[in-house]
């Protein structure tokens, strides 16, 4: 392969990569919002778990307390006072840190959502660094022992050809 059509390649590579990232934070970063009061409450209830269900939201849970959580954000909503991170962080106030399904992304909570792209990365730049290695340590010819090992069975072979033949 000559050496223009690599270094093509690695640019067509290198291109893709940033239009894909470019499309994956336009996507993350779009926001909708709510639409009604009723889809606002959802909104929130949905980051919020129910704190006697085991990994069920507040919005899809009937519990009491679920309930008692719902109309909690319902009145917070309806109110207009808060904010949605202000309701919820009240929420999580009165019932606690389980409450959050997502968790925050501030403090030892930034852990869950950096250490995963952290392994990734250092997973990634590891192959890299052994690939590099393993390409340059080999340069594609035998060894003295590797074709004396070679000889050895194919004369082991020949032999056993040879005498398959007279059976």
């Amino acid at each position: 392969m000559s050496k223009s059509i690599k270094l093509n390649n690695k640019y067509s590579w290198i291109f893709m990569a940033a239009i894909a990232s470019a499309l994956l934070i336009f996507g993350g970063l779009r926001d909708s919002g709510p639409l009604s009061q009723q889809d606002h409450i959802d909104a929130i209830t949905m980051r919020l778990a129910c704190p006697t269900c085991q990994g069920e939201s507040v919005y899809v849970s009937r519990a009491s307390a679920a309930e008692a959580i719902r109309a909690e954000v319902a009145r917070q909503v309806g109110s207009g006072l808060r904010t949605d991170d202000e309701t919820i962080a009240y929420i999580e106030q009165r019932f606690g840190g389980q409450v959050l399904l997502v968790p925050r992304s501030t403090g030892i909570d930034s852990l869950v959502w950096a250490l995963p792209v952290a392994a990734l990365i250092a997973g990634a730049a590891a192959l890299v660094i052994v690939f590099r290695k393993w390409r340059t340590s080999d340069d594609g010819t035998a060894s003295a022992e590797d074709s004396a090992l070679v000889d050895a069975a194919m004369s082991t072979t020949k032999a056993m050809d040879s005498n398959s033949w007279r059976i």
